[in-house]
């Protein structure tokens, strides 16, 4: 990437809002796509986010908005896509031009429903993106502590490691630090796993489990973790790491993961169509869930904790019978 690359983001939600918050601190332009007419005539008037992320002040000389995503594609080189994983598919169905030679970074923490790959093996496959252009922005990071510029880290991985460095020098700042790592498979599928698990961790607070389980809940968490993306994806990796155990943290014991929002109302008693309802954000575990639990039905990995939340979520089994089942299985 050559001194002030093309670089826009695709997404209007809370993640993409924060991204270009940080852009926007290195960057004198950034390409922007957003579905919505409505909030990109907001951002140029009032410089915020109408709908997410609200707080967070926008410099709108800076932004090149569009609510076209093939003139955004068009016009820019480094594409990080941050559309839920649920609409993404949908999205792109609207492109006429190829994203071949395109360097596509996922923020993006889920599995693309429709065709059951994380998101960076869905670019390749049905894209035809190259491996080497496809990278992962992962955290532990939540946007609503980039809206009020809290110290937060992220972790870059990319095949082609130097394609990782360049985009990071971008996006680190006076709040922001980066990591670099080549386990983009790894740290993506840890991205959609520790939103199953902050379900999971919602599921039991709603219940009315306290502190002491929920630590051995997260402690149980982050072994499946590693049993499960051992098996999709074997390699040496630390996964103690922030891009896993940091990032799985974060989701399941912050107030602003709307993950365990979710299932904090499901343990209360609401169904999954009203839990959904309630939200306006997308609880991108709900889709994960189910994506991993069939994913794992041929790797076999132990899973105790995804099986507990699928029985709840998808065979309509009484969360409360299942979290008891589920403290028999932890150790």
């Amino acid at each position: 990437m050559s001194t002030q690359p093309k670089i826009a983001v695709l997404g209007g939600g809370s993640w993409a809002t924060a991204i270009v918050k940080m852009l926007s601190e290195n960057l004198t332009t950034i390409g922007w796509y957003m579905r919505s007419v409505y909030a990109i005539e907001h951002i140029k008037r009032n410089k915020h986010n109408p709908s997410y992320l609200s707080s967070a002040e926008l410099h709108p000389e800076q932004l090149d908005l569009s609510d076209d995503m093939n003139y955004i594609v068009d016009n820019y080189d480094v594409l990080i896509f941050a559309i839920p994983s649920a609409f993404l598919k949908t999205e792109l169905e609207k492109l006429t031009i190829s994203l071949e030679n395109k360097i596509v970074f996922s923020a993006i923490k889920g599995i693309v429903p429709e065709s059951g790959l994380i998101v960076g093996e869905h670019f390749h496959d049905l894209h035809n993106v190259p491996f080497e252009n496809i990278g992962v922005i992962t955290g532990p990071c939540h946007a609503e502590e980039v809206a009020m510029e809290r110290l937060s880290y992220l972790t870059l991985a990319c095949q082609d490691e130097e394609k990782a460095k360049d985009l990071s020098k971008y996006i680190a700042g006076r709040y922001i630090k980066t990591k670099i790592s080549d386990d983009i498979i790894g740290t993506e599928y840890a991205a959609m796993l520790k939103n199953i698990y902050a379900i999971a961790a919602g599921i039991a607070h709603g219940l009315g489990y306290g502190d002491n389980f929920q630590s051995v809940l997260m402690s149980n968490a982050i072994r499946e973790m590693k049993r499960f993306i051992k098996k999709v994806h074997k390699m040496k990796r630390n996964i103690n790491n922030s891009a896993y155990l940091g990032d799985l943290l974060v989701t399941g014991y912050s107030v602003f993961s709307r993950n365990r929002m979710f299932g904090n109302m499901i343990g209360k008693g609401y169904t999954v169509k009203s839990a959904m309802f309630e939200m306006s954000m997308v609880a991108e575990g709900y889709y994960a869930t189910k994506s991993a639990y069939k994913l794992n039905e041929k790797n076999g990995a132990k899973t105790p904790i995804i099986d507990a939340v699928y029985n709840v979520l998808y065979d309509k089994k009484e969360a409360k019978d299942e979290f008891l089942k589920l403290t028999n299985r932890l150790d």
